[in-house]
């Protein structure tokens, strides 16, 4: 990224920083993580919009801690399901959340359903923060189908679940290469690139 030596990722979730680290470690950039640091940073995700969520956190940590923070959103939205659980993702199942009773849950709601009326969008909004400079925000989705049964030990989230009938395969049962490629994650990123490529 243009005349960026250091970025902080936002996040907490192994599952994301990891992914993120892959996409951008063809960058000669050093990343940190948030627990790299002493401070506790408990952000509360507040927003109604997956990119007031992602602003939020990369803001917020970017003014504590005065370096170029960046900070995603992301979920699922099931079409049947009028957009759930979207910005309720990661919390789903409730207080006693996890993935895989989020998946339960999605599962038990979507009980009959045929496998064609299971359409999904996976979302991400990502939020580059640089101090001193206006946020950056961007935004990548894929198209697919919720799976009758979860499928695949790759990834974390709902990727078990999430089909994608042109790889005939769940996110989780793609190789991570395969998912850094084509991911809502990955597609926000590129979007990214994009913008700062633009940029004076």
């Amino acid at each position: 990224m243009k005349d960026l030596d250091l970025i902080i990722i936002a996040t907490n979730n192994k599952g994301k920083l990891n992914e993120f680290k892959e996409i951008l470690n063809k960058l000669s950039i050093r990343i940190e993580s948030l627990n790299e640091y002493e401070q506790v940073f408990d952000i509360e995700e507040d927003g109604q919009t997956f990119e007031e969520n992602a602003i939020k956190k990369a803001e917020t940590i970017c003014n504590l801690l005065n370096k170029p923070t960046i900070a995603d959103d992301s979920g699922l939205m099931v079409d049947m399901l009028n957009g759930l659980p979207g910005i309720y993702s990661a919390r789903f199942a409730g207080e006693d959340k996890s993935d895989q009773k989020n998946n339960e849950k999605l599962l038990t709601m979507l009980q009959g359903v045929k496998l064609n009326d299971r359409k999904a969008e996976f979302v991400c909004a990502i939020a580059l923060a640089i101090p001193k400079e206006p946020t950056i925000v961007v935004k990548g989705s894929v198209n697919g189908l919720i799976a009758l049964k979860p499928q695949g030990t790759n990834g974390f989230g709902y990727d078990p679940l999430f089909y994608l009938p042109e790889y005939d395969k769940t996110m989780a049962e793609l190789k991570p290469e395969e998912k850094n490629k084509i991911s809502h994650r990955a597609l926000a990123l590129e979007e990214l690139f994009s913008v700062l490529g633009k940029r004076k």
